[in-house]
Protein backbone atom coordinates (compact mmCIF):
# COMPACT_ATOMS: atom_id res chain seq x y z
CA UNK A 1 0.00 0.00 0.00
CA UNK A 2 1.23 3.77 -0.86
CA UNK A 3 -0.62 5.97 1.03
CA UNK A 4 2.02 9.32 0.49
CA UNK A 5 2.26 12.46 2.87
CA UNK A 6 4.21 14.50 0.80
CA UNK A 7 5.22 14.67 -3.25
CA UNK A 8 7.71 17.49 -3.59
CA UNK A 9 10.15 18.32 -6.98
CA UNK A 10 13.32 20.08 -6.39
CA UNK A 11 14.96 21.61 -9.31
CA UNK A 12 18.87 21.97 -10.12
CA UNK A 13 20.86 23.22 -12.52
CA UNK A 14 24.94 22.60 -13.19
CA UNK A 15 27.16 25.42 -15.67
CA UNK A 16 28.78 23.59 -18.16
CA UNK A 17 32.13 24.49 -19.79
CA UNK A 18 31.18 22.61 -23.21
CA UNK A 19 27.31 23.64 -23.77
CA UNK A 20 25.65 20.07 -25.12
CA UNK A 21 25.01 20.39 -28.86
CA UNK A 22 22.19 18.37 -30.71
CA UNK A 23 21.37 19.20 -34.64
CA UNK A 24 17.86 20.86 -33.23
CA UNK A 25 19.52 23.05 -29.94
CA UNK A 26 22.25 23.89 -27.90
CA UNK A 27 22.21 22.95 -23.38
CA UNK A 28 24.05 25.78 -22.27
CA UNK A 29 23.42 24.23 -18.59
CA UNK A 30 22.80 20.76 -17.52
CA UNK A 31 19.06 20.81 -15.32
CA UNK A 32 17.45 18.40 -13.40
CA UNK A 33 14.09 18.16 -11.55
CA UNK A 34 14.00 15.39 -9.01
CA UNK A 35 11.01 14.50 -7.11
CA UNK A 36 10.73 13.36 -3.38
CA UNK A 37 8.10 11.20 -2.72
CA UNK A 38 7.52 10.53 1.23
CA UNK A 39 4.95 7.90 2.50
CA UNK A 40 2.84 7.88 5.62
CA UNK A 41 5.28 5.42 7.18
CA UNK A 42 8.46 7.59 6.42
CA UNK A 43 9.59 5.50 3.38
CA UNK A 44 11.19 7.82 1.20
CA UNK A 45 11.55 7.41 -2.59
CA UNK A 46 13.18 9.75 -5.68
CA UNK A 47 11.80 10.08 -9.36
CA UNK A 48 13.84 12.44 -11.96
CA UNK A 49 11.82 14.30 -14.83
CA UNK A 50 13.09 14.90 -18.18
CA UNK A 51 13.68 18.52 -18.67
CA UNK A 52 16.19 19.11 -20.74
CA UNK A 53 14.27 21.85 -23.07
CA UNK A 54 13.49 24.34 -23.55
CA UNK A 55 15.54 25.98 -21.33
CA UNK A 56 12.90 26.90 -18.66
CA UNK A 57 11.31 23.68 -19.29
CA UNK A 58 12.65 22.32 -15.24
CA UNK A 59 11.02 25.04 -13.09
CA UNK A 60 7.73 24.39 -15.39
CA UNK A 61 7.59 20.86 -14.54
CA UNK A 62 8.04 21.57 -10.93
CA UNK A 63 5.30 23.81 -10.98
CA UNK A 64 2.72 20.77 -12.70
CA UNK A 65 4.12 18.50 -9.95
CA UNK A 66 3.24 21.13 -7.30
CA UNK A 67 0.46 22.37 -8.55
CA UNK A 68 -1.38 19.12 -10.41
CA UNK A 69 0.18 16.38 -9.15
CA UNK A 70 0.65 16.72 -5.84
CA UNK A 71 -2.78 16.96 -4.94
CA UNK A 72 -4.24 13.82 -7.29
CA UNK A 73 -1.32 11.75 -5.15
CA UNK A 74 -1.53 12.96 -1.84
CA UNK A 75 -5.09 12.69 -1.24
CA UNK A 76 -5.82 8.72 -1.32
CA UNK A 77 -3.75 5.95 -0.89
CA UNK A 78 -2.94 3.32 -3.71
CA UNK A 79 -2.57 -0.80 -3.97
CA UNK A 80 0.43 -0.39 -6.49
CA UNK A 81 2.05 2.40 -8.15
CA UNK A 82 0.12 1.04 -11.61
CA UNK A 83 -2.66 2.34 -10.12
CA UNK A 84 -1.34 5.68 -9.46
CA UNK A 85 0.11 6.05 -12.93
CA UNK A 86 -3.63 5.19 -14.38
CA UNK A 87 -5.42 7.79 -11.92
CA UNK A 88 -3.12 10.62 -13.05
CA UNK A 89 -2.91 9.37 -16.50
CA UNK A 90 -6.89 9.29 -16.54
CA UNK A 91 -7.28 12.22 -14.57
CA UNK A 92 -5.10 14.62 -16.34
CA UNK A 93 -5.57 13.55 -19.96
CA UNK A 94 -8.37 16.40 -20.51
CA UNK A 95 -6.17 19.03 -19.00
CA UNK A 96 -2.85 17.95 -21.51
CA UNK A 97 -5.28 18.98 -23.73
CA UNK A 98 -6.76 22.31 -22.92
CA UNK A 99 -3.40 23.07 -22.08
CA UNK A 100 -2.02 21.85 -25.05
CA UNK A 101 0.96 20.29 -22.63
CA UNK A 102 0.52 16.72 -23.20
CA UNK A 103 4.36 16.48 -23.35
CA UNK A 104 5.30 18.10 -20.35
CA UNK A 105 2.51 16.68 -17.72
CA UNK A 106 3.66 13.00 -19.08
CA UNK A 107 6.94 13.86 -18.36
CA UNK A 108 5.59 14.89 -14.54
CA UNK A 109 4.43 11.95 -14.78
CA UNK A 110 6.59 9.67 -15.43
CA UNK A 111 8.88 11.51 -12.72
CA UNK A 112 5.84 10.76 -9.97
CA UNK A 113 5.87 7.09 -11.35
CA UNK A 114 9.83 6.41 -10.92
CA UNK A 115 9.54 8.08 -7.15
CA UNK A 116 6.50 5.58 -6.06
CA UNK A 117 8.07 2.39 -7.98
CA UNK A 118 11.47 3.54 -5.98
CA UNK A 119 9.38 3.42 -2.62
CA UNK A 120 7.24 0.55 -3.19
CA UNK A 121 10.32 -1.62 -3.33
CA UNK A 122 12.06 -0.35 -0.39
CA UNK A 123 8.69 -0.85 1.10
CA UNK A 124 9.32 -4.57 0.14
CA UNK A 125 13.06 -4.70 0.85
CA UNK A 126 13.72 -5.67 -2.49
CA UNK A 127 16.24 -3.90 -5.56
CA UNK A 128 13.76 -2.73 -8.33
CA UNK A 129 15.12 -4.77 -10.91
CA UNK A 130 14.33 -7.86 -9.08
CA UNK A 131 10.78 -6.68 -8.11
CA UNK A 132 10.23 -5.95 -11.42
CA UNK A 133 10.88 -10.00 -12.64
CA UNK A 134 14.84 -9.92 -13.51
CA UNK A 135 17.42 -12.36 -12.50
CA UNK A 136 20.76 -10.19 -13.51
CA UNK A 137 21.87 -7.27 -12.25
CA UNK A 138 24.39 -6.59 -14.93
CA UNK A 139 23.73 -4.37 -17.79
CA UNK A 140 25.47 -3.12 -21.15
CA UNK A 141 26.49 -0.04 -21.15
CA UNK A 142 27.45 2.57 -24.51
CA UNK A 143 28.67 5.97 -23.62
CA UNK A 144 26.78 8.52 -25.62
CA UNK A 145 26.51 12.39 -26.18
CA UNK A 146 29.53 12.92 -27.92
CA UNK A 147 29.72 16.31 -29.55
CA UNK A 148 30.69 16.84 -32.77
CA UNK A 149 33.97 18.86 -31.68
CA UNK A 150 36.69 16.79 -31.76
CA UNK A 151 34.36 13.53 -30.72
CA UNK A 152 37.34 11.03 -30.72
CA UNK A 153 39.12 12.74 -27.34
CA UNK A 154 36.09 12.41 -25.02
CA UNK A 155 35.52 9.13 -26.35
CA UNK A 156 39.18 7.54 -25.71
CA UNK A 157 38.73 9.02 -22.38
CA UNK A 158 35.30 6.80 -21.85
CA UNK A 159 37.30 3.96 -23.92
CA UNK A 160 40.03 3.98 -20.73
CA UNK A 161 37.04 4.06 -18.02
CA UNK A 162 35.70 0.40 -19.63
CA UNK A 163 32.93 1.48 -22.63
CA UNK A 164 33.11 -0.52 -25.41
CA UNK A 165 30.44 1.41 -28.27
CA UNK A 166 30.14 5.06 -28.23
CA UNK A 167 27.14 7.54 -29.64
CA UNK A 168 27.99 10.70 -32.02
CA UNK A 169 25.75 13.47 -32.12
CA UNK A 170 25.37 14.01 -36.35
CA UNK A 171 23.27 16.29 -38.17
CA UNK A 172 25.88 18.63 -38.45
CA UNK A 173 26.71 18.93 -42.63
CA UNK A 174 27.78 15.88 -44.11
CA UNK A 175 31.25 16.43 -44.29
CA UNK A 176 31.80 16.83 -40.69
CA UNK A 177 29.76 14.02 -39.66
CA UNK A 178 31.81 11.78 -42.26
CA UNK A 179 35.21 13.17 -40.74
CA UNK A 180 33.96 12.83 -36.87
CA UNK A 181 33.31 8.95 -37.79
CA UNK A 182 36.30 8.67 -39.29
CA UNK A 183 38.55 10.17 -36.60
CA UNK A 184 36.50 7.83 -33.83
CA UNK A 185 37.33 4.64 -36.22
CA UNK A 186 40.57 5.66 -36.54
CA UNK A 187 40.93 6.48 -32.73
CA UNK A 188 38.72 3.31 -31.56
CA UNK A 189 39.36 0.45 -34.06
CA UNK A 190 36.53 -2.15 -34.05
CA UNK A 191 34.58 -0.57 -31.16
CA UNK A 192 30.81 -0.46 -32.01
CA UNK A 193 29.72 2.71 -32.95
CA UNK A 194 26.14 4.49 -33.31
CA UNK A 195 25.06 8.03 -34.64
CA UNK A 196 22.12 10.16 -33.20
CA UNK A 197 20.18 12.67 -36.34
CA UNK A 198 18.19 14.24 -33.21
CA UNK A 199 15.27 14.44 -36.16
CA UNK A 200 17.79 16.79 -38.47
CA UNK A 201 17.18 15.57 -41.65
CA UNK A 202 14.40 15.46 -44.04
CA UNK A 203 13.61 11.56 -46.03
CA UNK A 204 15.47 12.84 -49.13
CA UNK A 205 18.42 14.40 -46.50
CA UNK A 206 19.24 10.94 -45.22
CA UNK A 207 18.81 8.81 -48.34
CA UNK A 208 21.45 11.24 -49.95
CA UNK A 209 23.89 11.22 -47.03
CA UNK A 210 23.25 6.98 -46.41
CA UNK A 211 25.36 5.92 -48.71
CA UNK A 212 28.61 8.21 -46.79
CA UNK A 213 27.58 6.31 -43.50
CA UNK A 214 27.46 3.24 -44.84
CA UNK A 215 31.60 1.98 -44.72
CA UNK A 216 31.61 2.49 -40.84
CA UNK A 217 29.73 -0.60 -39.80
CA UNK A 218 27.18 1.52 -38.11
CA UNK A 219 24.96 -0.57 -34.62
CA UNK A 220 22.20 1.67 -35.65
CA UNK A 221 21.79 5.31 -36.98
CA UNK A 222 18.96 7.56 -34.16
CA UNK A 223 16.11 9.27 -34.86
CA UNK A 224 17.51 10.25 -38.71
CA UNK A 225 13.50 11.65 -39.19
CA UNK A 226 11.21 13.86 -37.51
CA UNK A 227 9.14 11.59 -35.15
CA UNK A 228 6.20 12.88 -35.99
CA UNK A 229 7.25 11.51 -39.92
CA UNK A 230 4.47 8.94 -41.54
CA UNK A 231 6.08 4.97 -40.97
CA UNK A 232 6.04 4.63 -44.90
CA UNK A 233 8.86 7.25 -44.80
CA UNK A 234 10.97 5.40 -42.21
CA UNK A 235 10.04 1.67 -43.97
CA UNK A 236 11.41 3.62 -47.15
CA UNK A 237 14.49 4.28 -45.58
CA UNK A 238 15.07 1.54 -43.82
CA UNK A 239 15.08 -0.34 -47.36
CA UNK A 240 17.89 1.96 -48.80
CA UNK A 241 20.47 1.17 -46.00
CA UNK A 242 22.15 -2.15 -44.09
CA UNK A 243 22.04 0.50 -40.74
CA UNK A 244 19.39 -0.45 -38.22
CA UNK A 245 17.19 2.84 -37.58
CA UNK A 246 16.58 3.16 -33.89
CA UNK A 247 13.93 5.69 -32.41
CA UNK A 248 11.17 5.57 -29.86
CA UNK A 249 12.67 8.55 -27.18
CA UNK A 250 9.72 11.00 -29.05
CA UNK A 251 6.84 8.90 -28.93
CA UNK A 252 4.57 8.92 -26.39
CA UNK A 253 1.57 6.34 -25.32
CA UNK A 254 1.35 2.23 -25.66
CA UNK A 255 -0.22 2.90 -29.00
CA UNK A 256 2.45 4.96 -30.34
CA UNK A 257 5.24 1.95 -29.14
CA UNK A 258 2.90 -0.45 -30.69
CA UNK A 259 3.07 0.68 -33.88
CA UNK A 260 6.50 1.42 -33.78
CA UNK A 261 7.05 -2.04 -33.08
CA UNK A 262 5.05 -2.91 -36.07
CA UNK A 263 6.24 -0.93 -38.62
CA UNK A 264 9.19 -2.59 -39.78
CA UNK A 265 10.96 0.02 -39.85
CA UNK A 266 12.89 0.14 -36.66
CA UNK A 267 15.66 -2.17 -35.50
CA UNK A 268 16.11 -0.71 -32.15
CA UNK A 269 12.93 1.10 -29.98
CA UNK A 270 14.37 3.69 -27.23
CA UNK A 271 11.58 4.43 -24.78
CA UNK A 272 12.47 7.33 -22.15
CA UNK A 273 11.31 6.34 -19.15
CA UNK A 274 11.43 9.75 -17.70
CA UNK A 275 9.46 11.40 -20.53
CA UNK A 276 6.12 9.16 -20.50
CA UNK A 277 5.19 6.20 -18.88
CA UNK A 278 7.92 5.16 -16.13
CA UNK A 279 8.15 2.25 -14.93
CA UNK A 280 4.61 1.77 -14.98
CA UNK A 281 3.90 2.41 -18.85
CA UNK A 282 8.08 1.46 -20.23
CA UNK A 283 7.80 -2.06 -18.73
CA UNK A 284 5.45 -3.94 -20.71
CA UNK A 285 6.06 -1.75 -23.71
CA UNK A 286 9.73 -2.68 -23.61
CA UNK A 287 8.20 -6.18 -23.01
CA UNK A 288 6.08 -6.05 -26.27
CA UNK A 289 9.34 -4.52 -28.23
CA UNK A 290 11.28 -7.88 -27.00
CA UNK A 291 8.31 -9.86 -28.14
CA UNK A 292 8.37 -8.72 -31.89
CA UNK A 293 12.04 -9.68 -32.20
CA UNK A 294 13.58 -6.03 -31.96
CA UNK A 295 15.65 -4.29 -29.09
CA UNK A 296 14.90 -2.49 -26.32
CA UNK A 297 17.31 0.37 -25.73
CA UNK A 298 16.57 2.97 -22.61
CA UNK A 299 16.67 5.82 -23.93
CA UNK A 300 18.46 8.67 -21.53
CA UNK A 301 20.25 11.78 -20.81
CA UNK A 302 19.33 13.60 -17.38
CA UNK A 303 20.72 13.32 -14.30
CA UNK A 304 21.26 10.27 -11.60
CA UNK A 305 18.26 9.14 -10.94
CA UNK A 306 16.59 8.82 -13.90
CA UNK A 307 19.58 7.07 -15.08
CA UNK A 308 19.75 4.78 -12.18
CA UNK A 309 15.80 3.69 -12.82
CA UNK A 310 16.80 3.26 -16.51
CA UNK A 311 19.19 0.98 -15.88
CA UNK A 312 16.59 -1.34 -13.24
CA UNK A 313 14.61 -1.45 -15.82
CA UNK A 314 16.74 -2.40 -18.58
CA UNK A 315 17.80 -4.98 -15.89
CA UNK A 316 14.41 -6.59 -15.05
CA UNK A 317 13.43 -6.67 -18.97
CA UNK A 318 17.03 -8.10 -20.07
CA UNK A 319 17.83 -9.04 -23.65
CA UNK A 320 21.10 -7.50 -25.43
CA UNK A 321 19.74 -3.91 -25.64
CA UNK A 322 22.47 -1.29 -23.90
CA UNK A 323 21.87 1.55 -21.25
CA UNK A 324 22.64 4.84 -22.66
CA UNK A 325 24.92 6.62 -20.62
CA UNK A 326 26.05 10.37 -20.84
CA UNK A 327 29.95 10.87 -21.37
CA UNK A 328 29.98 14.50 -20.86
CA UNK A 329 30.42 16.16 -17.30
CA UNK A 330 27.25 15.98 -15.03
CA UNK A 331 27.72 16.72 -11.46
CA UNK A 332 23.58 16.17 -11.78
CA UNK A 333 24.01 12.55 -12.50
CA UNK A 334 27.97 11.86 -11.55
CA UNK A 335 26.88 12.48 -7.62
CA UNK A 336 23.73 10.25 -7.73
CA UNK A 337 24.49 7.28 -9.45
CA UNK A 338 27.14 5.67 -7.93
CA UNK A 339 26.76 1.55 -8.71
CA UNK A 340 26.85 2.80 -12.29
CA UNK A 341 30.45 4.26 -12.42
CA UNK A 342 32.30 0.74 -12.08
CA UNK A 343 32.52 -0.79 -16.12
CA UNK A 344 34.12 -4.57 -16.47
CA UNK A 345 33.75 -5.85 -19.57
CA UNK A 346 31.76 -3.30 -20.74
CA UNK A 347 29.00 -3.96 -18.65
CA UNK A 348 27.56 -2.10 -15.18
CA UNK A 349 26.23 -4.18 -12.01
CA UNK A 350 23.37 -3.29 -10.44
CA UNK A 351 23.27 -4.02 -6.11
CA UNK A 352 20.91 -5.83 -4.03
CA UNK A 353 20.13 -2.71 -1.90
CA UNK A 354 16.23 -2.00 -2.19
CA UNK A 355 14.77 0.50 -4.39
CA UNK A 356 17.11 2.39 -7.00
CA UNK A 357 19.91 1.46 -4.30
CA UNK A 358 21.90 3.28 -2.15
CA UNK A 359 20.78 6.75 -2.99
CA UNK A 360 22.02 10.00 -1.35
CA UNK A 361 19.71 12.84 -0.77
CA UNK A 362 20.19 15.41 -3.51
CA UNK A 363 19.39 18.17 -1.14
CA UNK A 364 22.35 17.05 0.87
CA UNK A 365 24.95 16.06 -1.71
CA UNK A 366 24.80 18.39 -4.37
CA UNK A 367 26.10 21.58 -3.66
CA UNK A 368 23.96 24.93 -2.79
CA UNK A 369 24.57 26.80 -5.49
CA UNK A 370 23.01 23.98 -7.86
CA UNK A 371 19.90 24.41 -6.57
CA UNK A 372 17.44 26.47 -8.25
CA UNK A 373 14.09 27.57 -7.45
CA UNK A 374 11.14 26.56 -8.99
Amino acid sequence: MIALASLEAFVFRSPVAVPVRTSFGVMHDRPAVFLRAEDRDGTVGWGEIWCNFPAVGAEHRARLVASVLSPLVTERAFETPQDAFRLLMERTAVLAIQSGEPGPIAQAIAGVDIALWDLHARKLAQPLWRLLGGSDPSIRVYASGLNPDAPEKLALAKAKEGYPAFKLKVGFGAERDVANLRALREALGDADLMVDANQGWSLEQACTILPALEPFRLRWLEEPLRADRPWDEWRTLAARTSIPLAAGENLYGEDAFDAAASSRALGVVQPDLAKWGGISGCLPVAKRIQAAGLTYCPHYLGGGIGLLASAHLLAAVGGDGRLEVDANPNPLREALCAPLDRIEDGRARLSDAPGLGKLPDPRNTLPAFLRALP
